[in-house]
């Protein structure tokens, strides 16, 4: 059982666990309809349901159900987005990646560069053999950064909780692989 997560850190990012402090920030990114156009998940609509689901998250990290990070500039501490280990497998060789940035950073390769360090993270520190991305058939900003890091589309696999979803996954001989 882990009290706090491992703060990751790139070039121009911090991934840290998120806080209350985090409350408005995390309403924004559950509620904004951009950031949900692909996401099949509930809206959240107050602060009360988000101080639940930052407890919800950091419970999670305590019992290792999950990783979850948010995603700061290291020149300015608010939160722009999340991103996450999650889903693991019963012999945890397998995790899900999940994630979401605000509207205002899109398109300045932030979320490539957070990915990277989640994925270098969960083959060389956690020692998984896959990572799976499960992403709308239609969103096409997270299809392209899956397959610029080598994520590679499982054209028969089916999300059975979301019939409009795709399923990419990476192994980590691949990613060695395309490395060398």
């Amino acid at each position: 059982m882990i009290e706090t997560l491992l703060k990751l850190n790139t070039k121009r990012l911090t991934l840290r666990q998120i806080a209350y402090s985090d409350s408005k920030e995390i309403l924004f990114l559950r509620s904004n309809e951009i950031v949900n156009t692909y996401v099949n998940r509930p809206k959240t609509q107050t602060l009360e349901e988000t101080i639940a689901f930052i407890d919800k998250i950091n419970n999670g990290i305590k019992e290792d159900d999950w990783l979850f990070w948010g995603i700061t500039l290291k020149s300015n501490p608010k939160l722009i987005g999340t991103i996450c280990l999650w889903n693991f497998s019963d012999h945890h060789k397998i995790a899900e990646i999940g994630y979401d940035l605000h509207p205002d950073f899109h398109g300045q390769g932030i979320m490539n560069e957070a990915l990277i360090r989640v994925l270098n993270y969960g083959f060389q520190d956690l020692k998984l053999d896959q990572i799976e991305a499960y992403t709308h058939k239609d969103n096409e900003a997270s299809k392209g950064l899956l397959k610029k890091n080598n994520f590679i589309l499982e054209e028969n696999r089916k999300d059975n909780e979301n019939e409009n979803n795709i399923v990419f996954i990476l192994q980590k001989s691949n990613l060695i692989n395309n490395q060398s």
